[in-house]
């Protein structure tokens, strides 16, 4: 019988601690994981900057530090900040008055049976998508601290990656098991995903948020502002998107009997409002990042479930890893066979003369 080599055990030993330790230390610091994703993507997203100011330039280190982190605060976070102080009280209310939602859907319900007999949904659906509703508002409220959390982990770890981009970057494609080509490979469709949502996702948000905000101060809707920027983040929901905004506010409008203001809304929400998804994404977002449609929305759905918030970013680029490492497997271990060229005879008569 033959015998393994002692540095054939060693190996597999030392990659069995790896792998155990590595399980052991993303268990136990699962919490903090989106804040580390969200550290990575705000790296991709400005180490050109950052390389740019203290290579270009000749800034000092710690200023460009400063500056970069300092600007990404004030643009990404204090934005958002203030968005959800501006929604967090309607979202309160509205939990708190369920019973209030409840007679306008039934008002509602009354309505679309005038029109639409074969139209039938019980009470029960009813309260049942108004609980469900109330449970996800609930539970994105009380992450609140998660995310503050994270947001201070990101920022943290992001300080560091800052400092030691460069050794950082060769330390990865010294010890990264794979070709050259491969690890480039690797890393530019790392860049193209995370740019592609980083960036894309919040312009497409922000668009469908102004765009919504026209269409519903047109047609004379209360509160317009906090109706389109609820749109705006519902864009970001696959495949619904922010039918799940416009639809229960037209049976809102038609409920109070402003029946000319729905119609208007729900037409320019259908035909406007949900078609700039598709048209931004065929033509500024292709430019940054062309990611299929089928990947994002997949992705998206995946990643939602695994890391949170971020997996509107990182879910895609899961599934793209899943196929590139098909294409970098086969690059690595697949041998070519090699090509026989095959003589072709015009004229098999002449040869065998011949």
């Amino acid at each position: 019988m033959k015998s393994i080599h002692p540095q054939v055990l060693k190996q597999i030993g030392l990659l069995l601690s790896i792998l155990f330790l590595a399980i052991l230390l993303i268990w136990q610091l699962w919490y903090f994981v989106p804040g580390l994703l969200g550290a990575v993507t705000l790296y991709i997203c400005l180490r050109k900057w950052f390389f740019y100011l203290t290579i270009i330039k000749r800034w000092r280190r710690w200023m460009a530090v400063f500056v970069v982190m300092a600007t990404t605060f004030l643009t990404m976070v204090l934005p958002v900040f203030g968005i959800v102080q501006l929604l967090l009280p309607k979202i309160t209310y509205a939990i708190n008055h369920t019973d209030m939602f409840m007679d306008i859907f039934n008002k509602a319900k009354l309505l679309l049976a005038e029109y639409f007999p074969e139209f039938k949904i019980s009470e029960d659906q009813i309260q049942s998508a108004i609980r469900t509703t109330t449970n996800v508002l609930t539970k994105t409220m009380t992450g609140t601290a998660h995310v503050l959390v994270n947001v201070l982990v990101a920022f943290f770890i992001l300080y560091f990656m800052l400092q030691s981009g460069r050794q950082m970057e060769r330390g990865l494609r010294r010890y990264m098991p794979l070709k050259e080509s491969n690890s480039s490979s690797l890393w530019d469709e790392t860049r193209n995903m995370v740019i592609s949502n980083a960036v894309g996702i919040p312009v497409l948000t922000i668009c469908q948020c102004m765009v919504a905000i026209l269409g519903y101060w047109i047609f004379k809707v209360d509160q317009f502002v906090f109706w389109g920027l609820l749109t705006g983040a519902a864009s970001i929901i696959p495949v619904v998107g922010c039918m799940a905004v416009y639809v229960p506010l037209t049976l809102y409008l038609f409920a109070t009997g402003d029946t000319g203001s729905a119609i208007g809304v729900f037409l320019y929400s259908a035909i406007i409002t949900s078609n700039i998804d598709n048209v931004l994404r065929f033509t500024i977002l292709k430019r940054i990042g062309d990611v299929h449609p089928i990947i994002t929305v997949f992705g998206v759905i995946m990643g939602l479930q695994i890391f949170g918030i971020m997996g509107l970013i990182f879910g895609p680029l899961l599934l793209a890893y899943f196929i590139l490492l098909f294409k970098v497997y086969y690059r690595e271990f697949h041998a070519k066979a090699p090509v026989r060229e095959i003589k072709v005879v015009e004229n098999p008569a002449a040869s065998t003369d011949n």
